[in-house]
């Protein structure tokens, strides 16, 4: 079959049908065309045959209806001063200086410029910001905020170095025969996707808090960076009165701000989440067909050989780390980290650089 005839046999099929039924509305349901499409196949065939069905030019928009340049103008000017605003709010702010558009109007204008999204009319005011050097209005900053707590619920994380924002969550393993229950908790740093775990027999603020002083700390010390803040579900193990609890008192001594994810929405702390996945696909269903652990230690042993290989010799494709695995990119972004600190005590780091240098 020729392409011209591909293009032709299905709108001669339509008009065939409709003509055997009787039925014009039926037909075009059948075939799956509108009565618009078949009226005009009807008539370029009844004018010019069946060669005419080859190439039928798509209705063209009446220009007629569309509102004057400087209206529209006025619509997305407003659009970029409130990006927040819907349709009928900005219909109504501009009948108020005397610019009269319809809601529908609006959105037709916003569809001609890309801009009947949010997110959208967002992404299009930061690139008009860049372009044009402009500084964010009130309304602008607070719908750009907006857009950033919208992300955050929904797993998007701004991460700047290593130790910016680690996230830790409890993962249930399992039960163990002669263990009981078996808990994991997983601390992952956002920016290089460095990954540790430990494992537990209860699910408490005092493990969830050990697992920051034996593993997670010490780590960043050893790098000497600090972890800036940590991010945790709402779970009572890391929630609670800061007097009582040890997870939160040890965060108070250490200088780690603590930020919580939004009720319901385990997606905000989805890079945890992902974690589990993969260690439980690629490590825990393949250790439990192959090996009985009578001993959390044991289980323990085998888990920091995966985390190894997972940290040094497993490439990762997250977004910062292009294809090296999450050790390479702890280390190659270390002097980021630093940089921010020297910028931030300058005048400290180069005193202590000054009298290690005397010593």
């Amino acid at each position: 079959m020729t392409m011209h005839q591909k293009i032709v046999k299905p709108k001669m099929g339509l008009l065939e049908l409709g003509k055997h039924l009787g039925n014009v509305a039926e037909a075009c349901r059948v075939m799956g065309y509108s009565r618009d499409s078949y009226y005009r196949f009807k008539k370029q065939f009844e004018l010019n045959g069946e060669e005419a069905l080859r190439d039928i030019p798509k209705s063209k928009p009446n220009l007629k209806n569309r509102v004057d340049p400087e209206i529209e103008q006025a619509v997305v000017d407003m659009t970029f001063a409130y990006p927040a605003y819907g349709q009928v709010r900005i219909s109504n702010e501009l009948k108020r200086e005397g610019i009269f558009v319809s809601p529908g109007g609006v959105r037709c204008i916003w569809l001609r410029h890309d801009l009947e999204v949010f997110q959208k009319r967002l992404k299009a005011l930061e690139a008009k910001s860049a372009q044009e050097g402009l500084v964010y209005t009130e309304a602008q900053v607070a719908a750009l905020e907006r857009k950033k707590e919208q992300e955050r619920e929904h797993g998007e994380i701004e991460s700047e170095h290593p130790g910016y924002l680690g996230s830790q969550d409890t993962f249930y393993v399992g039960t163990l025969k002669g263990v009981g229950r078996v808990y994991q908790q997983t601390f992952v740093d956002t920016y290089c996707k460095y990954a540790d775990a430990k494992l537990y027999e209860s699910k408490t603020p005092i493990t969830a808090a050990d697992m920051l002083n034996d593993r997670v700390l010490p780590f960043y010390n050893e790098a000497e960076i600090p972890l800036l803040r940590i991010l945790t579900d709402r779970g009572t193990e890391f929630c609670g009165l800061v007097e009582h609890h040890p997870y939160e008192l040890l965060l108070e001594l250490e200088g780690v701000e603590h930020t919580r994810t939004k009720a319901r929405h385990p997606q905000t702390n989805g890079i945890c989440e992902r974690f589990h996945k993969t260690i439980l696909t690629e490590f825990y269903q393949i250790a439990f067909r192959k090996k009985v652990y009578e001993s959390i230690a044991a289980l323990q042993a085998d888990l920091d050989e995966w985390l190894k290989d997972y940290n040094e010799r497993r490439p990762h494709t997250g977004r910062w780390c292009f294809g090296k695995t999450p050790l390479e990119t702890f280390k190659e972004s270390l002097h980021i980290a630093k940089e921010k600190m020297i910028g931030y005590d300058g005048a400290v780091s180069e005193e202590a650089e000054a009298v290690s240098g005397q010593q």
